[in-house]
């Protein structure tokens, strides 16, 4: 899709292509722009935040990716050694991951979702830690929750819940 969104006095305007995309797929290029647009605006901290989960992920060797374009981005900048060390790369790169993960978080407060799993797609674990920062960052509104509630402990793992 060809998308493009700008910032002029304190709006933003986001221009998405329609054409013959299906609804769901429109929906998730509008969200990824208002990721892209939300990087922008994080703080120092929020920043590197962000970059302390990508880091580890990078670190444990974790291929996959939240969407296609955040793999293709970071497939590119694995590419050569002087991908990996260009800040230009890196940028894009973080920028991708996050406005993907942003898309994805509301995605997720609309309805359930599936999580595919293979090598192009971020594990559960990397994937709900992304989530539960952005939780604690923008909580859902009263009412909505991304993860299930937490069932009570039980004495015995087969015993039944009261």
């Amino acid at each position: 899709m060809t998308s493009q969104w700008t910032t002029t006095n304190s709006v933003l305007e986001v221009s998405v292509t329609t054409g013959e995309f299906e609804e769901h797929d429109i929906a998730m290029e509008l969200l990824v722009c208002l990721g892209q647009a939300l990087w922008e605006r994080l703080s120092v901290a929020e920043l590197s935040a962000y970059w302390t989960i990508l880091r580890d992920e990078i670190n444990s060797g974790i291929q996959g990716e939240i969407d296609e374009q955040a793999l293709a981005e970071k497939r590119y900048l694995f590419e050569s050694r002087s991908h990996a060390n260009s800040a230009r790369c890196l940028e894009s790169y973080g920028c991708a991951s996050f406005a993907g993960t942003a898309a994805e978080y509301i995605h997720c407060l609309w309805h359930d979702v599936s999580i595919r799993s293979g090598a192009d797609y971020l594990p559960a674990v990397p994937l709900r830690r992304r989530m539960e920062l952005l939780v604690r960052w923008f909580p859902p509104d009263r009412g909505y929750r991304l993860f299930p509630a937490a069932r009570p402990h039980s004495r015995h793992p087969l015993s039944p819940l009261s």
